[in-house]
């Protein structure tokens, strides 16, 4: 197997530099936890208390906002993975485990992967960023599907489905359906305890419109997106590890609707994976201050970003 290349973080950083960079904070990445809940519960007052005429506009706001929070919680998951969330590792996993969108430890193993063989034919990722460049109409329509829920329905339910449907004649449905429940629990009981908590107040829509939506359709788009930026267009079995992936230099906006909590800085993660998430911005800008930008691969923005990735002819 061909392990991807590494970077050895003394080749760019004196101890006094590294030590600070590395360092888990007890308090940060709870911060950035506590942030995302409470950003998704402004969001949700936003649309429940918007006046009838100003709905249409608050409530596919407010789906655009938990939906990039739903990623944040994901990333957050992502650097327990790492664990780099808190620096007891108890605490870090049952944080990641219990307050993110859980599933760490299978998501631990497989991503480990993806770090190992970086852009390597035994990259489990690979196959994200192999069909790049595509073409404009082709993003087009994976965004569709994205946004009506196709892709959601896909990757969370079509297995199901499936199951169901083709089951064997007079095979029971109670262990399908009981397995389902067991791999959904969390999703189920989010949704039992959310709806009993607000339908008496009138509010038995806020769980499906201003939960289930967004991460049916804002979640899966804004995650396409982030994949495409880190990794599209990259050379599979590049040798150089500054760029096996890509750092792209998102603006307000950006961090605000596709790219939050700093997983923008993709190649100073890759470059140096146990970093956490709220120390990448101080590594790039050390990277920058000792020239070693021009080496890494970057990108301005993720519009730019996208014009690359959608550079194949019609």
């Amino acid at each position: 197997m061909a392990v991807a290349a590494r970077v050895d973080p003394k080749s760019y950083f004196a101890p006094q530099e590294w030590a600070p960079l590395s360092r888990r904070s007890a308090w940060k990445g709870l911060a950035l936890l506590a942030h995302a809940w409470i950003v998704i519960g402004l969001a949700m007052a936003l649309a429940v208390l918007a006046p009838w005429w100003l709905k249409p506009i608050a409530i596919p706001l407010a789906i655009a906002i938990i939906g990039a929070r739903q990623l944040g919680l994901a990333i957050l998951m992502h650097d327990a993975a790492h664990v780099a969330l808190h620096p007891d590792p108890k605490v870090n996993d049952w944080v990641g485990n219990h307050l993110t969108t859980g599933g760490l430890s299978g998501y631990r193993a497989y991503h480990l992967q993806h770090h190992k063989f970086a852009q390597q034919q035994e990259d489990p990722d690979l196959a994200l960023s192999a069909p790049f460049p595509i073409t404009r109409r082709s993003l087009r329509r994976k965004i569709v599907r994205d946004l009506t829920g196709q892709t959601y329905y896909k990757q969370r339910w079509s297995g199901l489905v499936k199951r169901i449907a083709t089951r064997k004649a007079g095979e029971s449905l109670l262990p399908i359906l009981t397995e389902a429940v067991v791999a959904r629990r969390r999703f189920l009981i989010g949704m039992v305890a959310t709806i009993a908590v607000t339908a008496p107040f009138g509010l038995w829509w806020v769980w499906p419109v201003l939960w289930l939506v967004p991460q049916a359709t804002w979640l899966p788009m804004v995650t396409r997106l982030r994949n495409i930026a880190e990794h599209a267009c990259v050379a599979k079995d590049e040798p150089d590890p500054l760029r096996h992936a890509r750092t792209t230099l998102a603006n307000v906006f950006e961090r605000a609707f596709i790219a939050p909590y700093y997983v923008n800085y993709h190649c100073e993660h890759h470059m140096f994976m146990h970093v956490p998430c709220y120390n990448l911005p101080r590594a790039h800008r050390l990277l920058q201050a000792k020239g070693v930008w021009p080496d890494m691969l970057t990108a301005p923005g993720y519009l730019s970003m996208l014009k690359v990735a959608t550079s194949k002819a019609a």
